[in-house]
């Protein structure tokens, strides 16, 4: 092979390398340069033949077979670059979007779905949800409702302080009940008001099947005017057949709360012998066929006083109720304490 040969074989390569990278995506970026450029390929095979020609004019052409190499792994390098930001072709028949086999899917807590239930009853009463903190003040969490210090009401609820004091120089403490966020709710508004505050609570009690040191609460306020018992008694009928269908009943017990007047007890009929308690014997409402589960009333004149609400222009009621109660009767749970013992055969049987 002569250099004139050589020329016209170099420059008919090119133009095939040409015709190749035009015809993308019908060829694709790796065959073109395995085509081409590989340890075989027609350019590298062609540089190889410069060996045959004189040394004269070995070196000339040589350049001119660089500088096209160059030129092709430029245009390759630049077509590989176009195919990757495209993203690659997915040809297999495969959903990417579903979860990694055979790892099952996590689901919500039995309290959280309890909470979220709940609200959901309120939510279509009107109802908004209120938030306070952990860390409360004494004011707070006693005086403004009603709980004078000495009262003997405050026995009822055994309190872990904390090493804080407030402005007035008490001691802060755990609260022991969410109502501390209605106080500042009425503090910070002026009414109407109809909220609902779930949250943590904490007690020195001794942890058994039915109590616990730290506990889940959510209580309800409305302040209007001309609210009433009958008010009160109407919302629960209509949150307790919403949350356990429409053949519950409710029922009221006189009891005393320092923060309502009149106060009551709630009760629902049992949903698990559903009125046959005496016949069967239920273990749940030991035969009474009613189970205790909200503490209510109508909201006592001395708490409105302490949020600046005139007592006879405005009136409300407020409830409370443990969330774990309502978890327990929701789902069958016998144990308080296997809601925080991460026991996943009683997690699944919430499973979403």
């Amino acid at each position: 092979m002569n250099a004139t040969e050589w020329k016209e074989k170099l420059s008919a390569i090119r133009g095939s390398f040409s015709v190749s990278i035009a015809a993308v995506p019908a060829e694709n970026p790796e065959a073109i340069e395995l085509r081409y450029l590989g340890r075989k390929g027609e350019l590298a095979l062609l540089l190889r033949d410069l060996k045959d020609i004189p040394l004269e004019e070995r070196k000339p052409l040589g350049a001119l077979g660089n500088a096209a190499k160059q030129e092709m792994e430029a245009k390759l390098a630049e077509l590989k670059g176009a195919a990757g930001a495209a993203g690659p072709v997915v040809k297999a028949d495969l959903d990417l979007t579903l979860p990694g086999w055979p790892f099952p899917k996590g689901s919500l807590h039995p309290l959280t779905v309890t909470l979220n239930r709940m609200a959901e009853c309120f939510a279509k009463l009107g109802f908004s949800i209120a938030e306070g903190p952990l860390i409360e003040e004494d004011y707070f969490n006693f005086e403004a409702l009603n709980f004078p210090p000495f009262h003997p009401a405050r026995d009822m609820q055994d309190t872990f302080y904390v090493d804080l004091k407030d402005a007035s120089g008490k001691d802060m403490l755990l609260r022991t009940h969410t109502s501390p966020v209605q106080i500042r709710t009425m503090k910070g508004q002026e009414p109407p008001v109809r909220i609902i505050s779930p949250g943590r609570v904490f007690r020195s009690e001794a942890v058994d099947a039915s109590h616990s040191f730290a506990f889940h609460q959510i209580e309800g306020l409305y302040i209007d005017k001309h609210v009433s018992m009958a008010d009160l008694k109407w919302t629960l009928e209509t949150f307790m057949k919403d949350l356990f269908g429409s053949s519950a009943k409710v029922r009221f017990m006189p009891s005393y709360f320092p923060f309502v007047e009149p106060g009551a007890e709630v009760e629902v009929s049992c949903v698990f012998c559903r009125g046959k308690a005496e016949a069967v014997r239920c273990p749940v409402c030991k035969g009474t066929g009613w189970i205790e589960l909200l503490g209510a009333g109508v909201v006592h004149p001395n708490v409105l006083k302490a949020c600046n609400y005139d007592p006879a222009k405005w009136s409300g009621f407020a409830f409370g109720a443990g969330i774990e109660r309502f978890a327990m009767l929701l789902f069958g749970i016998s144990d308080m304490r296997m809601l925080y013992e991460n026991d996943l055969r009683v997690l699944k049987q919430v499973q979403q």
